[in-house]
């Protein structure tokens, strides 16, 4: 099971700048990497993954799609959908 979990901002968003830190505390207590992808500089993948708001958090599993969080997601919901696919 290939997991992947990509979060996507825009600088200056201030729910972007809060659900950062959330995202570190998450990696520390799943031991699982977050990538941060600005959507501003990944246009395709706007599109791609249907993107309407940052922050965006995109749960893929072998590559499809499981997931799709949409604005600030706290610790404790976001490592109890995590979970599901650990």
């Amino acid at each position: 099971m290939a997991v992947r979990v990509i979060c996507f901002y825009q600088p200056g968003c201030m729910g972007c700048m809060e659900q950062t830190p959330i995202n570190r505390e998450v990696e520390k207590n799943l031991a699982v990497k977050i990538e941060e992808l600005d959507a501003v500089k990944n246009p395709l993948m706007i599109s791609q993954y249907g993107l309407k708001v940052t922050p965006t958090i995109v749960i893929l599993d072998n590559d499809m799609v499981k997931e799709r969080l949409e604005g600030v997601v706290h610790a404790e919901q976001l490592e109890a959908i995590l979970k599901k696919y650990l």
